[in-house]
């Protein structure tokens, strides 16, 4: 054997010898085999493929697929996702304050939080960065955001389009603090709101100190916001429920095929209250950790849950350091509520002919008992106690809010009503009427999954040279069906106006500013206050 090739192949059977001993005893030799045929496969590619190659990027790129066929939590971090693994937990790094979304050859600033260095620099909404520093985006093909990494008081000069019009700004980079709990405030005299928006290593202390300060302004009942909340740490998950349980209680426990991944949490601290009444206020988007808390708290009956079913990701992932500063984040068990419920709603492990994981029909889930006796369910996510259909996403708006529709007429407004500052603006039936003028004047298309399928329909025939032959049934039914999108726009009006306004409310008043218009104007709120203020109602549901 080539002694090059002994260097490389020898430290990588050795470390699969040592996974192997763990997790796949007799599957030694396969893996063996398998790491060396790739490795003679590289070498081989490399050294004789026609043009120059990027082994590195090669390689993220095949990792990443291999992973891709497993559930979509199994990863691979290079180094520079690695820095943003380790931001999304700790909550601080330095940088812009912004959310932004990489789109064709530039970066398009999604939300600006105030007082950080972009919102100092002037940088709004909708923004599209061209160049920063010396590099311009159409021209860099790696991550742009790693270009806005610097030590405290960088200055990055940049240049962004804004309405069509070229404008150049300076940035000085800062420290930035991702808040847990971006906000909280008394919704009445005797109800506290909090919205717990990450699960960081801040996030249990952020929420204890939030319903304390609460509590010593004279709530007596509080509000937990988890909408949109994509989890986070363990841990922090099982201290939140803390605040509310007592100690030694089971919160979550962990199963796998793995005898050291099954796992159970319990609260390890005296709580804050253990009496106040609580709601909890979930949607499709809380995830992993939000389920945690809402599931346990639901399963002891310690709060009522309304709003919609949770995402359903209930699979546990591990981080586990690799060679030359990369990582990979594997799933190694499931969750599990006190009760006994899987939060998972797919199944990785079984496809469709799609390849798609397949979710549990209705008819399957299985029955549980929380503490009380009350009958909940499984089949993946949490189920509210109290629904509300209302708020419920339509296909029409999640296709509007995929394809930035929402956004990006937000922009619009905002620069045609420059005066409005700090008011609360009003969407009337007359702005949704220009909405939709706005939709047809663009020529936008709404791609949704049945449209997007017939399109993919017409191209395959381009392909096989039958487009001709179908092109008029073709642009018939493409035209019944936008006309029945159109149709969907009126017939979720107020959704859709909701969605919009929350947009407006943040180009004015920012993230703070939706949440103060949530405390008197958002139906789960509302809701939540209702169920709060009838005792009996409150009780009940606990009971039922």
């Amino acid at each position: 054997m080539n002694p090059l090739k002994k260097k490389v192949i020898i430290p990588i059977i050795a470390s699969a010898f040592l996974y192997v001993g763990v997790s796949f005893k007799d599957n030694f030799f396969e893996i063996a085999k398998q790491i060396e045929i790739f490795t003679t496969l590289f070498k081989e590619l490399n050294t004789n493929y026609v043009d120059e190659m990027n082994p590195g990027d090669l390689m993220d790129k095949a990792i990443k697929s291999m992973l891709a066929n497993l559930d979509p939590y199994t990863v691979y971090f290079n180094e520079q996702d690695v820095l943003k693994f380790k931001i999304n937990n700790t909550g601080e790094y330095t940088g812009i304050g912004a959310l932004i979304k990489r789109k064709e050859g530039m970066i398009i600033i999604k939300e600006v939080y105030k007082n950080f260095p972009a919102d100092k620099a002037g940088i709004k909404p909708g923004d599209e960065i061209i160049q920063i520093g010396d590099v311009t985006l159409a021209d860099f093909k790696d991550d742009a955001s790693q270009l806005f990494r610097g030590t405290k008081n960088t200055k990055i000069d940049v240049q962004y389009i804004r309405q069509g019009k070229k404008k150049t700004t300076q940035i000085i980079l800062d420290e930035v603090e991702i808040k847990s709990v971006p906000f909280f405030a008394k919704i009445d005299d005797k109800t506290g709101y909090i919205v717990l928006a990450h699960f960081n290593k801040k996030a249990s202390n952020e929420t204890k100190e939030a319903l304390l300060e609460l509590k010593k302004q004279g709530a007596e009942r509080i509000v937990l916001d988890l909408r949109g909340n994509p989890g986070g740490l363990l841990n922090e998950a099982v201290n939140i429920c803390n605040l509310f349980v007592p100690k030694n209680e089971i919160i979550v426990t962990t199963k796998s095929r793995i005898e050291k991944y099954n796992s159970t949490y319990k609260t390890a601290f005296e709580p804050v209250d253990t009496q106040i009444p609580l709601v909890i206020i979930v949607n499709s988007k809380s995830a992993s950790a939000s389920e945690i808390v809402s599931g346990a708290l639901q399963d002891l009956d310690r709060a009522v849950i309304i709003g919609n079913r949770s995402f359903g990701k209930g699979l546990v992932q591990k981080p586990i350091d690799l060679t030359y500063n990369t990582q990979l984040k594997v799933t190694i068990s499931r969750y599990y509520t006190p009760s006994g419920r899987c939060i998972q709603a797919l199944d990785y492990a079984h496809k469709d002919l799609k390849g798609l994981a397949t979710r549990t029909d209705e008819k399957n889930y299985n029955a549980f008992k929380t503490r009380k006796g009350r009958t909940v369910y499984d089949g993946g996510g949490i189920l509210p106690d109290v629904e509300i259909e209302e708020t419920k996403t339509s296909t029409i708006a999640d296709a509007l809010l995929k394809n930035d529709v929402i956004f990006n007429y937000a922009t619009v407004y905002y620069y045609k009503n420059p005066t409005l500052s700090s008011e609360i603006p009003v969407f009337t039936d007359a702005h949704f009427e220009d909405f939709k003028n706005y939709i047809k004047a663009q020529k936008i298309s709404f791609d949704t999954e049945t449209e997007l399928a017939l399109k993919n329909t017409l191209v395959v025939a381009k392909k096989e040279k039958i487009d001709m032959a179908i092109l008029k049934e073709y642009q018939q039914l493409l035209s019944t069906l936008q006309k029945s999108e159109e149709e969907q726009l009126d017939k979720n009006k107020t959704e859709i106006k909701n969605l919009i306004l929350d947009e407006i409310i943040k180009r004015y008043l920012y993230q703070e500013g939706l949440y103060q218009y949530y405390l008197k104007n958002n139906l789960e709120v509302k809701r939540s206050v209702n169920i709060l203020n009838n005792t009996a109602d409150y009780q009940k549901i606990l009971k039922m």
